[in-house]
């Protein structure tokens, strides 16, 4: 089958304003938009920029718009976007560096600002043992732990367009993962990161996020629990 492309162009150091440009090519319906992309690349503009890393929806970075969606070109098949013509954009909310390039420095700017990882100055548990922890209380956080930071949800988040200060979704998420962890201590100091005012309280409850992630977390309903547990200080 044949497919057409159209794709954002915009190298700085040449263009002094973003466009597109059309390729049309052979392809399968079982190609992903990952592989249309490599072979635009490869055989028709070998100046076209895109992240691309493990190609299997692991490290999340080939997140990008395709058809006003942002999903992760390598888990995109040509056959479920049910048209030949396809339109790929960098994620909105973020500066292009070259084509479908982003500047992901603000992204991981905010997630630094929510202490993603495992606080805990308590002496470890005897004879070098694990801290160990119930099923129940590994399930409590066991949904947000799926986060592959790739932007997607917080880039499809209307409220990050209008105010670059949020932290966004992907933020939130990875706070959620700590704040409900029993072996961690940092939790009051995370929520009192999230109430400030570019904090949780920015969420408008969109379900943008939830409804883009590529790994399928509730994202939504994770926020909604970080704010009950700013609001009455329990973690239950």
């Amino acid at each position: 089958m044949q497919v057409t492309l159209k794709i954002f162009r915009y190298n700085p150091e040449k263009d002094s304003a973003p466009h597109y440009e059309t390729y049309t090519l052979e392809a399968e319906p079982t190609d992903r938009v990952l592989d249309l992309l490599e072979k635009v690349k490869s055989y028709h503009d070998g100046t076209l920029a895109f992240r691309r890393s493990c190609a299997h929806g692991v490290c999340g970075s080939d997140a990008m718009r395709i058809n006003g969606v942002n999903r992760l070109a390598c888990k995109v098949l040509v056959k479920d976007l049910g048209t030949t013509n396809i339109t790929i954009e960098p994620l909105l909310g973020l500066k292009v560096v070259k084509d479908l390039i982003v500047d992901m420095e603000p992204f991981f700017e905010n997630y630094r600002k929510v202490l993603p990882y495992f606080i805990n100055d308590e002496p470890p548990p005897p004879d070098g043992r694990e801290r160990l922890q119930t099923p129940e209380e590994r399930e409590r956080f066991d949904d947000t732990t799926k986060c592959i930071l790739c932007g997607v949800c917080t880039t499809s988040c209307p409220t990050f367009w209008a105010d670059g200060q949020y932290f966004g979704p992907a933020a939130i998420v990875n706070a959620h993962r700590f704040i409900f962890d029993s072996r961690d201590r940092g939790a009051q100091q995370r929520l009192e990161i999230l109430a400030q005012d570019s904090g949780v309280f920015r969420c408008r409850t969109a379900f943008s996020c939830t409804e883009a992630c590529p790994r399928e977390i509730q994202i939504t309903k994770a926020i909604a629990e970080v704010k009950r547990a700013i609001l009455t200080g329990r973690l239950d």
